[in-house]
């Protein structure tokens, strides 16, 4: 066991927001970590920061490894790769070109880090705009890679494979949590479980007392009643009066050090903070808004050619009402090219005279950075600021985000932003490529849940198999020039 990399007392602020608050850090050489945590909590800093690629103001960094770093997609810079074989399994034709796919970029980022001699590789989102192969090759690689990995990811399955051990990141503190991800949220499951109990003998406890409480301090006040109330005797009865009342203001006296004590026991108690409530949002849509056809988009026969490159040839389909559709396959076989075609409603797609599309781009939404969240997402929206919270709430919104302008969100916000805008605009029917590139772990469960509740009919391009698994009902493969139905 060798130590690689050791951090104590690391602090970070950025914009008066605390970032990085952790007393001690360790990597080793058998570490195999998954980093997890919402948009903006530090995530790429922290990598960042160990990897010494971002100064600190304080705390104390010891490095005693090799590391090779693969950047989001945006930060790399090509290098030579000399594992020719490497880049083949990787689909690399060439290092040559100016323009590059997403997805290509990616391998290619990939193939030069896993062809470097280090103790260790940081991968920050390494799978995004990568296709299935690209994924399930990089899992095998990463199986039997034998030094340290520290990789932020949102691809569940992928972390499920390739990581031992979570570290979630959370107002800039470190949890550790052994297991792929799966394991991970079966104990946070077990956490919210154990708080959500705690919370209600908490409550019960402190409703017992305060009760109690009323009960002794109005028994104080029924013998000060009753005091007042005796009626006068003759004066040979006074000695037996003055006993009387010396006893009344004994009794009273322990009533009131009775419910002191009880005040004390529920300042003692603390103050249990109840779980995190499971929101469910239910969608409605317009009566204006519904469709008859159980097929509202079509496709016969169609064909598409860029130069000398077949993308469909007689490809045909049936995209049925109500659906759930996922539409995967290789990059550059032709997913984005299919949704184009259906919104300039090319030949051969046949759609809903009543059809109104929506649809999701990254990058891709106008709008005004002057904006507040809110004024944004009441535009054009027929759901109530209630409904509109709700939704919000679901994709990690806080209550003081919604009045923050757009200008000071992070990408991954606006991405969730554009999502939650879709999904609660006047549409019958969404579009949506890859709606889970760069959002967080839990906006990522919450995509799933939104779509699986959604009234209309959504048709996604991905390749994560989580999201594929929990959200579609039907998957179709684009392969060989056609549109397939997968059984």
């Amino acid at each position: 066991m060798e130590l690689l990399i050791k951090a104590k007392d690391i602090y970070m602020e950025y914009m008066g927001r605390t970032v990085l608050d952790i007393d001690d850090l360790a990597l080793y050489s058998y570490d195999r970590i998954g980093l997890v945590g919402a948009n903006g909590a530090g995530k790429s800093t922290l990598l960042k920061v160990l990897l010494g690629e971002r100064p600190i103001a304080q705390g104390k960094i010891v490095r005693k490894g090799n590391f090779t770093y693969i950047p989001q997609m945006d930060e790399v810079a090509i290098q030579q790769v000399q594992d020719y074989a490497l880049m083949g399994k990787l689909g690399i034709d060439s290092l040559k070109g100016e323009y590059r796919s997403g997805g290509e970029e990616t391998r290619l980022k990939i193939a030069q880090a896993l062809s470097g001699e280090v103790h260790g590789i940081f991968a920050d989102e390494p799978t995004c705009h990568l296709d299935r192969d690209g994924i399930d090759f990089l899992i095998n690689q990463l199986k039997y890679y034998s030094g340290a990995l520290f990789i932020i990811s949102h691809d569940r399955y992928f972390l499920d494979h390739v990581v031992d051990k979570i570290w979630e990141l959370k107002e800039g503190k470190i949890t550790e949590y052994w297991g792929g991800y799966s394991e991970y949220l079966a104990q946070k499951e077990e956490e919210r479980q154990n708080r959500a109990v705690q919370y209600k003998q908490f409550t019960a406890e402190r409703d017992r007392l305060e009760k109690a409480i009323t009960e002794k301090k109005s028994q104080a006040r029924n013998i000060v009643q009753k005091a007042k109330g005796t009626s006068r005797k003759n004066s040979s009865e006074s000695g037996g009066r003055l006993g009387h009342q010396k006893t009344m203001g004994s009794k009273q006296k322990k009533l009131h050090h009775a419910a002191k004590n009880m005040e004390h026991r529920i300042e003692s108690l603390g103050d249990v903070k109840p779980p995190e409530a499971i929101r469910s949002v239910q969608f409605r849509q317009s009566k204006s808004l519904e469709l008859h056809n159980p097929f509202p988009i079509t496709g016969k026969d169609i064909c598409k050619q860029f130069r000398d490159k077949v993308i469909f040839d007689k490809a045909s389909f049936e995209f049925p009402l109500g659906a759930k559709i996922a539409v995967t396959g290789a990059n550059g076989t032709g997913k984005t090219t299919l949704f184009k075609m259906i919104l300039d409603r090319a030949d051969g797609i046949s759609i809903s005279p009543k059809a109104e599309i929506g649809y999701f781009a990254q990058n891709g939404y106008k709008f005004d950075h002057n904006q507040a969240v809110m004024e944004f997402m009441v535009e054009n929206c027929d759901y109530q600021m209630s409904e509109i919270r709700a939704v919000l709430a679901s994709m990690g919104f806080s209550p003081p985000d919604v009045h923050k302008e757009l200008a000071v969100l992070s990408g991954g916000e606006i991405i969730k932003l554009q999502l939650a805008k879709m999904l609660l605009g006047r549409y019958n029917i969404l579009l949506m490529d890859e709606p889970s590139n760069f959002l967080d772990l839990p906006a990522m469960e919450a995509l799933e849940n939104l779509i699986k509740n959604y009234a209309g009919t959504i048709i996604f391009i991905s390749h994560d198999v989580r999201l594929l698994e929990n959200a579609a009902d039907i998957v179709y493969e684009i392969k060989d020039e056609k549109i397939i139905q997968k059984a």
